[in-house]
């Protein structure tokens, strides 16, 4: 069941992390910003240095007035088991119109790992996709189910990239598809885990 970031317990004043009722865990080195338009679906984990930016969302507009209202939306939802690491940016995307910036939700998916210093404006990332570190996602991609982004790569805006792919290079294009079996199960013990594959062995010995 979803909880808002907002909704954060504190167990210890000793810990890293901040553990909410769904099992989602927060460094307290985190910045985040808009916490109410901010959805975790639980299990989810939120590294130091990652800044959310849940403020960038749109307005509903009345059809009266023309003047925003107050109504809560979501800017930032991710899924079960996801990994956001150390250094990370998500930050919804934006379109220019009319002079104004008009800004899209986000939605990631499940057992998502985003790798450190990477940067996220994509629209939207499916489940058991693995981004590498110091990646670069620029605004209204869309990334299937079970791809693989490799280190250092820049995505240009408005790609869509197909489930099963590969993709490198800046700026980043399909260079092959994941092996057979790529990310099938999940390892076990510690924080043994599989790329692609569930992240729930990784999350639980995230302390």
């Amino acid at each position: 069941m979803s909880s808002r970031a907002s909704a954060a317990s504190r167990k210890s004043a000793k810990t890293e992390y901040i553990e909410t009722d769904t099992g989602n865990k927060i460094s307290r080195r985190a910045k985040i910003e808009g916490s109410p338009n901010i959805m975790l679906g639980g299990r989810t984990v939120i590294m130091a240095d990652v800044h959310l930016r849940g403020d960038l969302h749109r307005f509903s507009q009345s059809s009266t007035d023309g003047k925003t209202s107050g109504a809560p939306t979501t800017a930032i939802s991710i899924g079960r088991y996801t990994v956001v690491s150390t250094g990370c940016t998500i930050r919804p995307p934006m379109r220019l119109s009319r002079g104004q910036m008009n800004f899209y939700p986000m939605k990631i998916g499940d057992h998502v790992f985003i790798g450190p210093n990477s940067q996220i404006s994509a629209i939207s990332i499916s489940s058991h996709v693995h981004i590498s570190a110091n990646c670069v996602l620029s605004p209204f991609i869309i990334i299937k189910e079970r791809c693989k982004i490799l280190p250092d790569t820049v995505v240009p805006a408005n790609m869509v990239i197909p489930a099963g792919s590969v993709v490198a290079g800046r700026p980043g294009r399909i260079i092959g598809e994941v092996a057979e079996g790529w990310g099938a199960g999940s390892a076990s013990g510690g924080g043994d885990w599989v790329e692609g594959g569930e992240l729930k062995e990784l999350v639980r010995s995230i302390k």
